[in-house]
């Protein structure tokens, strides 16, 4: 374990872990700048982290409505065509309730709310339960480290988690330790590659180039955050590729099973995801109302400027 302090809050956690890191804010890891795909929106004062299960929102919507809502729709409309209004109404009414009643279901259901960074202000954010949870982002602090896990179905995998450590607002005694992203399927190094994308953005972004130089321009960000956009765009995403391969062969491309199959997938799947990531999106804006109005007030461009911990102090004062 390389970095190692006495003074850092991990150091005794991970004492004698040979695949672990204690990482600081203001020193660089060495490792390469790598954007994870839980980074869920990117703006100029603060950056979203998916947390916890919110990722699955809409699923359930998409599935009912965007495949069962569909097809009962097509056979309203048959049954209407063949002048059979009974059954036509039957088969619409349960069209609109496999549609309504999810959506309405996992819009209202409370949603995990993102793990927030603060540029402005330089501090993280983390709710859980209705309490707020939060750290400076100067003196934070983190720390990554490989595992490995056994399933009865599988072979031994490894994972590598980016964990960091903060305190309820108000009650600096009552610590909680949040997963910067999902630890699955990740490497050591893609999670310190994460560590100084984190690092880029606080110090010198909001936008940067793939260097970790500062940028004027939005376009590298905007470019590792279209993974996301396109999500569940399966279709859009395979034509693309098509077309890309069609003119790097002069004109000549040969379509083999397998392009025809996820062609014709995406095609098919495109209701259920047109629906998934609608309902995600309304679902994502009014759980970002419920922010706490300490938080909301400092995400805004105008907002106070004193961090968290600044009112933790005074208030003991």
């Amino acid at each position: 374990m390389t970095g190692t302090t006495a003074s850092h809050p991990f150091a005794q956690r991970l004492h004698g872990s040979p695949e672990s890191r204690l990482l600081y804010a203001d020193q660089a890891t060495g490792a390469e700048l790598l954007c994870i795909p839980e980074v869920e929106e990117q703006f100029e004062h603060y950056l979203a982290i998916e947390h916890g299960d919110s990722a699955d929102r809409g699923m359930l919507t998409g599935a009912l409505a965007g495949v069962g809502g569909v097809f009962l729709s097509g056979f309203s409309f048959a049954f209407y065509l063949d002048q059979r209004p009974e059954p036509a109404l039957t088969c619409f009414l349960m069209a609109l309730a496999c549609s309504v009643l999810p959506f309405l279901w996992e819009v209202l259901r409370p949603m995990p709310l993102p793990i927030l960074l603060n540029r402005r202000t330089r501090e993280l954010y983390f709710e859980q339960d209705g309490e707020l949870y939060h750290s400076p982002w100067d003196g934070i602090a983190a720390a990554a480290y490989s595992f490995g896990t056994v399933g009865p179905y599988t072979a031994g995998m490894r994972h590598a988690a980016l964990e960091a450590l903060l305190h309820r607002y108000g009650h600096p005694q009552e610590q909680v330790l949040i997963n910067l992203g999902s630890p699955i399927s990740k490497s050591l190094e893609m999670q310190l590659g994460f560590w100084e994308y984190l690092r880029t953005y606080m110090d010198k972004g909001p936008w940067f180039d793939a260097q970790g130089n500062h940028s004027e321009s939005d376009a590298f960000i905007q470019s590792l955050l279209e993974v996301r956009k396109s999500k569940g765009q399966w279709a859009r995403l395979h034509w693309g590729l098509l077309k890309k391969e069609y003119k790097a062969n002069n004109g000549r491309n040969f379509l083999s099973y397998s392009d025809f199959a996820l062609l014709l997938g995406g095609m098919l799947f495109s209701p259920f995801n047109t629906v998934q990531n609608f309902t995600y999106s309304i679902a994502k804006r009014r759980a970002r109302s419920q922010w706490p109005t300490l938080v909301k007030e400092r995400l805004r461009p105008d907002g106070p400027s004193n961090r968290l911990v600044d009112l933790e102090r005074a208030e003991k004062q």
